[in-house]
């Protein structure tokens, strides 16, 4: 069921809401609970019902492990062997379904091989329900979470806001707000503020995203493109990509705010970024939150000289690309990031700095270029597209005859321009709520937000980020 979608916002969001808040005004809290989670099982099985018993196997197991590391009288070692059967088997549920066949591939291109593929179809959202039950057992071995009701820990890891997409959670994060009996009355304001950003989310993904991921799609299947139409394709699928996840994320803290449950901010601006490490402070802030915490720090972080900081810089980065996707397009992603990372940190250790204006163009310019293989579904297809963006010999809006479906026009160059400025220098979405205040002004601008993406749905559009 998607967030954008009629059977969601006038049929299942209504009944969770109603059904919810009825049962806590009974004070059947636990009931009420117990609701949302059976109602956030529904909403994930609404996909396929057949990756219900997966998901549900992955949280009966984590439960167990974390109630284990929770108790004392397995003593630290014990404790510390559990954890790490834990996160093993997490790794290897997600390595299975994920990556089973991008392994079988590459030992079959390597020995000459004839492994026969898995096929496997991947469960919705299991690269971050996955992560989100790592970071619990991580937390629970550390004592800063526990949790020994079986319910509750269901609706924490399945809490339909954020269960497809995100963001990453910390159990203390939000089981917290739950017990809070402010929480279990309806709040006008809190409603106010979530169809706010739900309205910003809706208009972002329907009318903004998928329009770009019109002029997107076609740059990435042809076969050569000119200077100007590469980089049409590719400061599209970046304004794609940007608007689809924070619309996403917005709708998600919009949808929360309606059961009066915040949850934590995963974009902060990214296209402001002034260097490529202000950027990972800014775009999908808990999974750089989540890399930082449990995998760059794990390795050591900056514990142990230069030389071992820039090389744990780079594991992180490209086991971060390959969290992605089962595709070396994804390493050669996450490799570029990592090494932007550690140039940034070289060139600041050095005392280098540069002007802010051009430290964003530059970054926003290697986003753009790093984009390419992220969205590219072969290396193929990735040349395509920087071979034009470097063609200084055909700079033309159309490339005669190759290029004859793509949508290229003085229309849509202007519109990218807009856009370029609108993410560099307008408020977000943060910034917006924080002006809010409920009046007749603010009534008027969500209500039109919000028709102008109902007004869009005519046609199926998943987020781009429930791939991963």
């Amino acid at each position: 069921m998607l967030f954008n979608s009629y059977e969601f916002i006038f049929l299942y969001l209504p009944i969770t809401f109603t059904v919810y808040f009825l049962l806590n005004r009974c004070r059947l809290t636990k009931l009420a609970i117990a609701w949302l989670a059976l109602a956030s099982l529904f909403f994930y099985s609404w996909w396929n019902v057949n990756n219900l018993p997966l998901m549900l196997g992955s949280i009966l197991f984590n439960y167990t492990v974390g109630t284990l590391l929770s108790r004392d009288a397995l003593g630290q070692g014990g404790k510390k062997a559990l954890l790490i059967f834990g996160v093993t088997m997490n790794l290897a549920f997600l390595g299975y379904y994920k990556y089973a066949d991008f392994f079988l591939a590459n030992i079959n291109f390597l020995f000459s091989a004839h492994f026969p593929f898995l096929h496997l179809v991947l469960p919705l959202g299991i690269s971050f329900f996955t992560f989100t039950q790592i970071a619990y057992l991580v937390d629970t071995y550390k004592g800063t979470s526990k949790e020994y009701n079986f319910v509750n820990y269901v609706l924490f890891v399945t809490f339909f806001p954020h269960l497809i997409a995100g963001p990453i959670l910390h159990h203390k994060e939000m089981m917290p707000q739950f017990e809070n009996m402010r929480a279990k009355v309806i709040n006008w304001r809190n409603i106010s503020h979530g169809l706010l950003l739900f309205g910003i989310g809706l208009f972002k993904k329907v009318v903004i995203a998928d329009t770009f991921a019109t002029w997107a799609n076609p740059g990435f299947s042809a076969a050569s493109l000119t200077m100007t139409e590469a980089w049409a394709t590719a400061l599209s699928y970046t304004f794609q990509l940007y608007f689809d996840f924070s619309g996403y994320t917005d709708m998600a803290l919009g949808i929360a705010l309606l059961f009066n449950i915040k949850l934590p901010q995963n974009f902060q601006s990214p296209y402001k970024a002034d260097s490529i490490i202000d950027f990972w402070r800014r775009w999908h802030m808990t999974l750089s939150r989540f890399l930082r915490d449990y995998l760059y720090i794990a390795l050591g972080g900056n514990r142990r000289g230069a030389f071992r900081r820039y090389l744990n810089l780079m594991i992180t980065m490209v086991l971060g690309g390959l969290w992605h996707g089962a595709a070396w397009t994804f390493v050669v992603w996450g490799f570029m990031h990592g090494a932007a990372l550690v140039v940034n940190h070289l060139w600041r250790s050095l005392g280098f700095r540069m002007h802010w204006l051009l430290g964003r163009l530059c970054t926003f310019l290697f986003v753009v270029v790093a984009w390419v293989f992220f969205r590219a579904e072969s290396f193929a297809q990735a040349m395509v597209v920087l071979k034009g963006m470097v063609n200084w010999r055909q700079i033309g809006l159309l490339h005669p005859g190759a290029s004859a479906m793509l949508p290229w026009g003085r229309k849509e160059l202007v519109v990218l321009a807009i856009a370029f400025l609108f993410v560099s220098t307008w408020k977000n979405s943060a910034e917006w709520d924080k002006s809010f205040t409920p009046g007749l002004k603010w009534a008027v601008a969500v209500s039109v937000l919000i028709v102008a993406g109902l007004i869009g749905l005519n046609r199926v559009s998943e987020f781009l980020y429930f791939q991963f």
